[in-house]
């Protein structure tokens, strides 16, 4: 039972008070990948923090930490305990069930967003024009649009409004940034972000990892548009399509988020210290070992 409420308080602060400190500064905003992976991170670390502690909860007195013959028994699990009034099902399938829940809901958004991305891309091959000087899919639309549509066969798309109000610079600078959305293939942590709010609804942590991974792959297909561009050049295009929209699955160039990177763009540039770069990397890396160090090395003993 000390094992469990060790997971039970972890997973407590993992999921409601880590995520409100990380969301209230700007550190982020340094080194926007690896913060995404911090966030990933934190939501394994949670993850199977609940699959552990849900075991140690209904078999109280089935645990068997003594030997270290792989890794169930390492951590007080084992195949030989059932379910109380269920003597068929190993009580090890409720941990699995607890880990497959954010998958099979990765899985969902991951397919549904490809039949989205299929859908709009049958609609562009029939009213839009390639161009291969633009590499890109030209929509004749009014309103500034540009956007990418990632996956198997990715498509840049943007607006004849667009070609007119931006010019050959910032026109540059937007696709580069839309490059770098499929080049990074953001849209798989944009799904992770999206199943694991789906799978622990009304978790803050649920909501910081979605809300966060959406502006922090903004800011990093940003800072690879920056390697080869002025950031006046970038925030100029940004400010002309803040207001912009696009289908389900694709990353605007523009966006809910446009005031937050503006900000970020003009302020006086920050290079964040290497030394903190690795910290942050190296807890991104660490963090999901943490539940196992709480709920399995006690038992070492």
């Amino acid at each position: 039972m000390t094992d469990a409420l060790a997971l039970v308080c972890y997973a407590a602060v993992v999921g409601v008070l880590v995520p409100r400190a990380l969301s209230r500064g700007t550190w982020s905003y340094r080194f926007p990948a690896l913060a995404v992976a911090m966030w990933q991170g934190l939501a394994v670390s949670f993850t199977i923090a609940v699959a552990l502690a849900s075991y140690h909860l209904i078999t109280p007195t089935g645990h068997l930490h003594n030997g270290m013959s792989g890794l169930l028994r390492f951590c007080g699990l084992t195949l030989h305990t059932y379910l109380p009034g269920l003597m068929g099902v190993p009580a090890v399938a409720v941990p699995v069930g607890v880990t497959l829940l954010p998958l099979m809901c990765f899985g969902h958004h991951l397919l549904r967003a490809r039949r989205a991305r299929a859908r709009h891309r049958s609609v562009l091959d029939l009213v839009g024009r390639r161009s291969t000087r633009l590499r890109a899919t030209v929509l004749d639309h009014e309103t500034p649009v540009a956007y990418a549509l990632p996956g198997r066969r990715p498509r840049i798309v943007v607006s004849s409004g667009a070609l007119r109000v931006l010019s050959p610079a910032q026109l540059d600078t937007v696709l580069e940034h839309e490059r770098a959305h499929i080049a990074g293939r953001h849209h798989l942590a944009l799904a992770a972000a999206e199943a694991f709010a789906t799978a622990f609804r009304r978790l803050p942590l649920a909501r910081a990892f979605r809300e966060q991974t959406t502006l922090l792959l903004e800011m990093a297909a940003d800072d690879r548009a920056l390697r080869r561009h002025p950031r006046e050049v970038l925030a100029s295009a940004l400010y002309a399509m803040a207001a912009q929209q696009a289908p389900q699955g694709a990353f605007p160039a523009g966006g809910a988020d446009a005031v937050v990177r503006l900000r970020r763009m003009l302020a006086p540039s920050r290079t964040a210290h290497p030394a903190l770069r690795g910290v942050v990397a190296a807890g991104a890396a660490a963090v999901p070992l943490l539940p196992l160090v709480v709920g399995c090395l006690p038992g070492l003993t």
